[in-house]
C-alpha cells in the first residue's frame, strides 16, 4: 500500500496566479501595481518620518497613526515580492514553507491593523466623551504597552493556524487563486481533513476583526450621541470632523477584508479574476488610502508634511 501524499514526502510547491485572462497585459498591469506600491510605501514611510521628527506630533493620536502606518507597511510588503514577481518575471512558484510564512505575516498585519483601528476608536471616544481625563488615560507608557499587546495578541492567535497548516497534506491542484498565499485559499487545496484549520481560521477572524469591528461600531455610536448633545453647532462640527478620518480608515480596511472573505466562502462560482482583484484590493487599498486620508483630514499632519517638504530658509 503506497503512502498517502504528505508535505514531508517531497518538497511541496504552490503556483500563484496573476490576473486570469489578462496574462498578455501583465506588463501594463505591473506598472499600475508598481505605482500603487510606491504610493503606499512612500506615503506611510513619510507619515512615520514626520511623526518621529516633528515634536508637535508627539501626542497619542499621532502615535496611533504611526502604528497604523507601520501595520500598513507590513500589509503592503508581505505580498509585494510574489505579486511583482508574477507581473515582472512570471515567477509563479513558491515553496510550501515560504507560503506558510507569507500567510502568517499577512494575517498578522491584518489583525494588528484591526487592533490599531480599535485603539484609535478608543482614543476618539476618550477625547470626545471624557476630555478632562484624556491626558491621564492615554499616557505614553500605556500606548507603548498597548502596541506590544497588539503584537502579542496577533502572534498568539495566529501561530496555531500556521502550525495546523503545516500538518495538512496536499494532493489536489497546487494552483492558488491569488498572487500571494492567503490562508483560506491554501487550506482549500488540501486533500486531508481541513475542518479544524477552516474553523480555526474563521474563529480567529471573528475574535479579532469581528470583535474589533463590533467594538468600533459601539464606540462610534457613543461618540455620535455625545456629539449630538453638544449645544454649540461650531463645537459639534469640530468634534464630528475629528472622527471623519478614522471612519474613512475603518471603511477602507474592513470593506475589502469582508468582501474577500465573502468571495472565498460564498463566491465559488464567481469568475477567477474576482478573487484576484479582491485580494489585491485588500492588501493595497488601506496602505494607499490611509496616508491620503490623514494628510487631508488632519490639520497637524498637514502642517507637519508642509514643514517637512517646504522648510523655511534661514534669513540671511
Amino acid at each position: 500500500m503506497s503512502p498517502s501524499p504528505n508535505i514531508t514526502s517531497s518538497p511541496l510547491i504552490f503556483f500563484l496566479t496573476g490576473v486570469p485572462g489578462l496574462g498578455a497585459a501583465h506588463g501594463w498591469i505591473s506598472i499600475l501595481f508598481c505605482c500603487l506600491y510606491i504610493t503606499a510605501l512612500s506615503g506611510n514611510s513619510f507619515i512615520l518620518f514626520v511623526t518621529i521628527t516633528e515634536s508637535s506630533l508627539h501626542e497619542p493620536m499621532s502615535y496611533f497613526l504611526a502604528m497604523l502606518s507601520t501595520t500598513d507597511l507590513g500589509l503592503c510588503i508581505s505580498p509585494l515580492v510574489t505579486t511583482l514577481g508574477i507581473f515582472w518575471f512570471n515567477t509563479r512558484q513558491i515553496s510550501f514553507h515560504a507560503c506558510v510564512a507569507q500567510t502568517f505575516f499577512i494575517q498578522l498585519f491584518t489583525v494588528m491593523e484591526s487592533s490599531v483601528l480599535l485603539a484609535m476608536a478608543f482614543d476618539r471616544f476618550v477625547a470626545i466623551c471624557n476630555p478632562l481625563r484624556y491626558a491621564t488615560i492615554l499616557t505614553e507608557s500605556r500606548i507603548v504597552n498597548g502596541w506590544f499587546a497588539i503584537l502579542a495578541r496577533g502572534t498568539v492567535i495566529l501561530m496555531p493556524l500556521a502550525l495546523l497548516l503545516k500538518r495538512l497534506s496536499f494532493c489536489k491542484s497546487h494552483v492558488l487563486h491569488h498572487s500571494f498565499c492567503f490562508h483560506p485559499d491554501v487550506i482549500q487545496r488540501s486533500c486531508s481533513d481541513n475542518k479544524i484549520s477552516s474553523v480555526s481560521g474563521l474563529t480567529a477572524l471573528l475574535v479579532t476583526a469581528g470583535l474589533d469591528s463590533a467594538s468600533i461600531l459601539l464606540s462610534d455610536v457613543l461618540v455620535l450621541r455625545t456629539i449630538l448633545s453638544i449645544a454649540s453647532p461650531e463645537e459639534r462640527r469640530k468634534a464630528f470632523g475629528t472622527c471623519i478620518s478614522h471612519l474613512a480608515a475603518v471603511a477602507v480596511f474592513y470593506i475589502p477584508l469582508v468582501s474577500l472573505c465573502f468571495v472565498h466562502r460564498f463566491g465559488k462560482r464567481a469568475p477567477p479574476y474576482v478573487h484576484t482583484l479582491m485580494a489585491n484590493a485588500y492588501s493595497l487599498i488601506p496602505p494607499v488610502m490611509n496616508p491620503i486620508i490623514y494628510r487631508v483630514k488632519t490639520k497637524q499632519i498637514r502642517r507637519a508634511v508642509k514643514k517637512a517638504l517646504f522648510p523655511k530658509r534661514p534669513e540671511v
